[in-house]
């Protein structure tokens, strides 16, 4: 079972990742095919999940 408290939407994504923008985590997905999918993802338009751990993870091993 999933932790509510560690989902993050794409606006605190962005944050995490350095980006000015929430629009611009669809754009850095497309560019590394090896960041995290998220884990709810309602469509076009609605909202995206991903889990924190899964993208802390992913960053510090891109460093």
């Amino acid at each position: 079972m999933v932790n509510t408290e560690e989902l993050i939407d794409s606006r605190e994504l962005a944050s995490i990742l350095g980006l000015s923008h929430s629009n611009s985590v669809s754009l850095y997905q497309r560019r590394y095919a090896d960041m995290p999918r998220p884990v709810v993802d309602l469509g076009n338009g609605r909202p995206r999940l991903w889990l924190r751990n899964e993208i802390l993870d992913w960053l510090d091993h891109r460093k």
